[in-house]
């Protein structure tokens, strides 16, 4: 499959040029080998810079292309295989390349949207790592002239009892909520996942949604005029998050935290309000031609980025940058991270007002550097010229690795469907069976980390972090824009190809219960080291898994962001795809997600295709081997997504839920606990089974008929997957009765809303005892 690690071009233009660079330091001598460990770079790639440049690279100039040549900027382990994925749709106005990806939503409006990793830094300061993950993306959509509207975050922590565990878990709660409830946008939905393999490597992916209006221009982040100007504003640069970008393109060895903690940012989020609504301002008076976020690898990857998209060059003089601290050099400069700032180009006619914007909001503004157009990059220091190279160097000759990969074959395959279930320990019925997956940190209430999110501020929230989906009120048409986030480890660690697949369908699927058609979606995938066989083997198969589905479905991959390296010494983290997609809906009105007191005697139904059989999760928490049975077939997916879709539309149900993890009745009793009233289901279904895909809802009986007219064997001969069954009934009294289950709603509460505290706020002798009461079944 894959080749190795080499790329033609750099078989090509190394040549003879072989040289061994010997540098005097304060030390006495630091070869060629230590340079290039200190600047993470390869010796081919070393010599292949050394010949492009026609000479001995200095320091800086390494720094500059380590920089840009790290996985994190360059994607060089990613890029041959993201073209896979599906891109088009007359709905896609900005895509791959931008700041953000940007969609037509029709009557006028538009949003711009992704998601982005911030996860080596939230693993060694996890407040200031997840603020400033929050801040960036923010940063990433409104400089395309979107207003934000929403966040979402997608979060993996380790096993709850592991080292840093707790700290973790605090830190990037507190730096998401301290970073958006500052700045004032709501966060409308999230996902949460535990897991062992992220005992040492956090994952932390935030997106931001920003809207544009009927008269909002996307500003593009595309360099074009020769002689505009580059126009620094924000915060003043310092020595935060120098070679950051290098440090999130290398896996962790143990002890790292205090080593690595200056290539942390610290963010500001009043700042990073200022910066906001000044950059809109003179973004709406027409004043930008173009704008980039000051992001990973700061001013030298802003600066490139912009003017290799747009074919040009630029002199940029270091000495007009405002600094902190004026005793950096030209390397710190170049490649800080300091938060808040954000590049623009502006016609010199334009500069006067845009100076007068920003001097108005308190903002340091400075021209730092202007178009040419030869394809070329002088950097000068006060007149004397510290690096010139041709820009394409450094971003579109970037390497493009070819890693060695194979076939994706699953390891947990089995041939029945019997096989797949769950061993359930012989010592517990099934009613204490519920119970202990309600308590387990995999299945108890995330309420502790979405209560210290503001999400209403802005007035546009109409369901939130409590709902399975986020939803908004779009300010010109009225209408419901839904964000669902998707991709679930537990299926990627059974299968790769299957995993990629369900990170797509799955959203669409929660979209689609609650009438909305699905549009778009981003991606984060979250990885180890590219350099192992299986690492790779698995990004790939779920590459190709997405790409098969998203161009089923017809829904465009808009944005994303790769992170790799996603360890510490041999321990890679869980193949993790972090996923969230879009939908439109006319109306605001759809079912709710609990059962309402209106719903007694209304039937219970289960709407489903079943296509996959899985231990997994439950396997987990009874400390199980996972066991997969099936596939996803793209055919059958997408009709249960459409026949899903269209009868919300023609008959909204009273209740909604997708079976998301865990089985069906840990997704009944979620259903019913916070309701008034109780359920009495009765079905030969395997409670614990768990099962692609399901939907519970809750109908009354006028409705009956319609939702069977989409699932009967008339309507479907094609594809006989689709099926509707009873399960059961509404009841007054409240209960939970599932065959011979019987468990007060109170009970269900009290499990649910009890296992985050037994996990994370008990004593040590409260957590041990919790810790034997979950290993024990």
């Amino acid at each position: 499959m894959g080749s190795g690690g080499s790329f033609a071009c750099f078989k090509r233009a190394i040549g003879s040029f072989y040289f061994r660079l010997v540098e005097k330091t304060s030390k006495g001598i630091m070869d060629t080998q230590k340079l290039l460990e200190h600047y993470r770079l390869t010796q081919d790639e070393y010599h292949v810079i050394g010949s492009w440049l026609g000479h001995i690279p200095s320091r800086l100039e390494l720094a500059l292309f380590s920089a840009l040549w790290s996985e994190h900027c360059s994607y060089k382990s990613s890029a041959i295989h993201l073209k896979k994925l599906f891109f088009e749709s007359p709905r896609v106005l900005s895509s791959l390349g931008e700041n953000a990806g940007v969609v037509d939503l029709g009557q006028g409006e538009k949003v711009a949207f992704k998601i982005e990793s911030h996860n080596h830094p939230s693993q060694i300061v996890p407040y200031h790592g997840a603020a400033t993950g929050v801040g960036g993306i923010l940063r990433d959509v409104f400089v395309m002239n979107a207003r934000p509207m929403a966040l979402a975050n997608y979060l993996c922590f380790g096993a709850p009892f592991a080292d840093l565990t707790s700290e973790l878990v605090d830190g990037v709660v507190q730096g998401i909520g301290g970073y958006g409830n500052s700045i004032g946008i709501p966060v409308l939905t999230g996902q949460t996942n535990f897991h062992p393999s992220y005992n040492k490597n956090v994952i932390v992916n935030a997106l931001a949604l920003g809207y544009f209006g009927p008269e909002d221009e996307v500003v593009s982040s595309r360099a074009k005029g020769p002689g505009n100007l580059l126009i620094y504003v924000g915060a003043r640069t310092g020595r935060d998050g120098v070679h950051g970008a290098s440090m999130a393109s290398e896996s962790f060895t143990e002890n790292q935290r205090e080593d690595k903690k200056t290539c942390v940012q610290v963010g500001d989020p009043f700042y990073g309000k200022l910066l906001m609504e000044s950059c809109l301002e003179v973004m709406k008076k027409n004043l930008v031609v173009a704008a980039q976020d000051m992001g990973a690898a700061g001013l030298i990857s802003s600066s490139f980025e912009m003017i290799s998209k747009g074919g040009l060059g630029m002199r940029l003089y270091l000495d007009k940058v405002p600094l902190r601290d004026p005793s950096m050099e030209a390397e710190d400069i170049l490649l800080s991270e300091s938060q808040e700032r954000v590049l623009l180009l502006v016609h010199p006619d334009k500069y006067s007002d845009v100076k007068n914007v920003f001097m108005k909001w308190g903002l340091p503004v400075a021209v730092i550097g202007e178009l040419i157009r030869e394809v070329n990059v002088e950097i000068l220091w006060k007149n004397k010229t510290l690096v010139q190279v041709n820009p394409l160097y450094l971003t579109e000759r970037a390497p493009r690795y070819c890693r060695f990969y194979r076939k994706w074959k699953a390891k947990y395959h089995v041939k029945t469907e019997q096989k797949a279930k769950a061993s359930l320990p012989s010592n517990k019925n099934q009613s204490s069976v519920l119970l202990s997956i309600l308590k387990d940190v995999r299945g108890c209430s995330r309420e502790f980390i979405y209560r210290q999110y503001d999400q209403r501020v802005g007035v546009s929230t109409v369901k939130d972090c409590s709902f399975p989906i986020g939803v908004l009120r779009l300010p010109h048409s009225g209408r419901a824009l839904g964000l669902s986030m998707g991709g679930r480890p537990h299926i990627m660690r059974m299968d790769s190809l299957e995993g990629g697949k369900d990170s797509v369908y799955e959203p669409a699927l929660q979209l689609a219960a609650y009438g909305f058609t699905p549009l778009a979606m981003t991606d984060g995938l979250n990885f180890g080291s590219p350099e192992k066989e299986r690492v790779m083997s698995s990004f790939v198969a779920c590459v190709e898994g997405m790409a098969a589905a998203s161009r089923s479905l017809q829904v465009p991959v808009v944005s994303g962001n790769v992170s790799f390296y996603n360890q510490t010494k041999e321990r890679s983290i869980s193949a993790t795809p972090a996923t969230t997609m879009i939908g439109i809906k006319d109306s605001l009105k759809m079912p709710a997600s609990t059962i309402s007191k209106e719903a007694v005697s209304y039937g219970v139904y289960l709407v489903s295709a079943h296509q996959i059989f899985y231990k997994g999760l439950i396997g987990e928490v009874f400390k199980e081997e996972p066991v997969f049975h099936g596939g996803l077939n793209s055919f059958s997916s997408c009709s249960f997504i459409n026949h899903v879709q269209k009868a919300c539309v023609a008959a909204a149900p009273e209740s909604i839920r997708l079976v998301g993890k865990l089985g069906l009745a840990y997704t009944l009793a979620r259903m019913v606990m916070d309701s008034p009233v109780g359920i009495e289901i009765k079905t030969n279904y395997d409670p614990f089974q768990e099962r692609l895909y399901e939907i519970i809802l809750v109908l009354k009986e006028s409705d009956v008929s319609v939702w069977k007219g989409f699932f009967s064997s008339d309507s479907n001969a094609i594809n006989v997957s689709l099926k509707m069954e009873k399960l059961g009934f509404v009841v007054e009294k409240p209960v939970f009765s599932f065959n011979d289950m019987e468990l007060s709603i109170s009970k269900l509460q009290e499990s649910y809303n009890g296992g985050w505290n037994r996990a994370f706020k008990n004593t040590p002798a409260e957590q041990k005892e919790y810790r034997s009461s979950l290993s024990s079944g």
